[in-house]
C-alpha cells in the first residue's frame, strides 16, 4: 500500500470577519482513504479598520474593488509569511487559500474572493493554490458550497455535517449522490445584534436565551422566500443586508430579543431541512456557531431522533481551513474538488489555480 502525504497550510476567512484563519495541516491518502492531522492553527484578527472594510466593499466601484483586492493580497501575504515563522514550517507543499468573498451573484455570474492575486507567491515565496470558485460560476454553478468534497472524504461517519459559520450549510449523501446546500445566515445577523450590545459575538448565546422571542417576527423570517427554493443554493452578505436585517429593524424590537428571535429562527431553518429528510442517524457539527449552547440545545430539543456531534476545538475552528488544504492538494493532484451535485454544475470539475514562486 503507497501512502502520499502533503504538507500544506490551509487559508480561511469567513463572512463572520473575525479574521482569518490558518491552519498547519498533513494529509495523507493511502488506496483512496484520506485522513488528516491538523498541527498549528490560529485566526489572525482583521483590524477595526480591515472589519470596517470588508463590511462596506460590496458597494465599492471596480477601481475601489481592483485597489481593495491588491491591498488585501498584500495583507494576507503577510499573515501567511506570520504564521509560517511563528510556527517554525519548512518544506511545505503548498498554502491552499480560499481568499476573502467580497460579491457572490451566482446567478450574475459573479463571485469575487480578494486575496487570489498572482502576487501572493512572490509575496510568501509559497506555491499557492487558490480561487476556488470563480471556475465553478463560469460553469453555470453557484460557486458553492465547495466544503461537501471534505465531507465526503474525511467525514463520511456522519450522516449529515453542518457548518455554523456565517451561515448555516449542510452536505449529506443521498442515494450515493453527494447534496449540499446553505440553510440560512446565523452569526452574520446574530454577530450584527450583539455588536449593537458592544459584543463581538454573543458568547454561547447568552444573551439570546435572556430574550424573548417576537414571534411575529419569527413567523416573517420563516417565510422568507428562499427557504422554499430548491437546492442547490447558497447564500452571500448581499441576503443579509438586503432582506434580513431590513426585515428585523422593520420590527423595532431589543438587540436581546433579535438574538433570542434569530437564534429560534436558524434552529427551526435546521431542524425544517434535517426532519424533512427523515433519516436519523448523526449530525457533525463544526463553525463557531457549534459554541452556541443556547442554539444546539434548540436543535437538540427539535431533532430529538438526532445523535448532534461536537468535536474537538480545532476542527470546530478549523474545518474550512483544512477543507481548502484538502481542495488545493486535489487540484495538485489534478483529482476532482468540486462536485457539480451541490454547486448545480453540469459536472464534478477540477477548479482553482497554482501560483509558483
Amino acid at each position: 500500500m503507497i501512502t502520499q502525504s502533503y504538507n500544506v497550510v490551509g487559508v480561511m476567512s469567513g463572512t463572520s470577519l473575525d479574521g482569518a484563519d490558518l491552519a498547519h495541516i498533513k494529509l495523507t491518502v493511502a488506496n483512496g482513504v484520506w485522513q488528516y492531522h491538523i498541527y498549528g492553527a490560529e485566526t489572525i484578527a482583521y483590524t477595526n479598520e480591515w472589519v470596517n472594510k470588508l463590511k462596506t466593499a460590496i458597494d465599492y466601484n471596480e477601481e475601489e474593488l481592483k485597489a481593495l483586492n491588491n491591498d488585501y493580497t498584500i495583507l494576507l501575504s503577510s499573515f501567511i509569511n506570520d504564521f509560517i515563522v511563528r510556527h517554525d514550517l519548512t518544506d511545505l507543499d503548498a498554502v491552499c487559500s480560499h481568499g476573502h468573498t467580497i460579491l457572490h451573484r451566482p446567478q450574475d455570474g459573479v463571485t469575487l474572493q480578494i486575496g487570489n492575486l498572482p502576487q501572493i507567491a512572490a509575496l510568501t515565496g509559497q506555491k499557492i493554490v487558490c480561487d476556488f470558485r470563480v471556475a465553478d460560476v463560469a460553469l453555470g454553478g453557484q460557486g458553492a458550497p465547495l466544503v461537501p468534497i471534505g465531507d465526503r472524504l474525511l467525514f463520511a461517519n456522519y450522516n449529515y455535517c453542518l457548518n455554523l459559520g456565517g451561515f448555516s450549510n449542510i452536505s449529506f449523501e443521498e442515494n450515493g449522490i453527494r447534496l449540499a446546500f446553505d440553510i440560512c445566515p446565523v452569526n452574520t445577523v446574530l454577530n450584527f445584534y450583539a455588536n449593537k450590545l458592544g459584543l463581538d459575538y454573543d458568547d454561547a448565546g447568552a444573551v439570546a436565551a435572556g430574550g424573548i422571542i417576537n414571534k411575529e417576527l419569527l413567523t416573517a423570517l420563516n417565510s422568507l422566500n428562499f427557504y422554499t427554493a430548491p437546492y442547490p443554493k447558497s447564500l452571500g452578505f448581499e441576503f443579509v443586508k438586503q432582506t434580513v436585517l431590513p426585515l428585523v429593524e422593520k420590527y423595532n424590537d431589543t438587540p436581546q430579543n433579535n438574538l433570542a428571535t434569530f437564534t429560534e429562527h436558524v434552529a427551526v431553518q435546521i431542524a425544517n431541512v434535517i426532519l424533512q429528510k427523515g433519516i436519523a442517524g448523526s449530525l457533525f457539527i463544526t463553525g463557531g456557531g457549534a459554541y452556541n449552547k443556547t442554539l444546539i440545545n434548540r436543535m437538540r430539543q427539535l431533532m430529538p431522533q438526532l445523535s448532534i456531534v461536537v468535536p474537538d476545538d480545532k476542527t470546530i475552528q478549523y474545518k474550512e481551513a483544512l477543507i481548502f488544504a484538502l481542495l488545493g492538494v486535489l487540484k495538485l493532484r489534478g483529482e476532482v474538488n468540486v462536485l457539480g451535485s451541490v454547486t448545480g454544475a453540469p459536472k464534478d470539475h477540477i477548479s482553482g489555480v497554482i501560483y509558483s514562486v
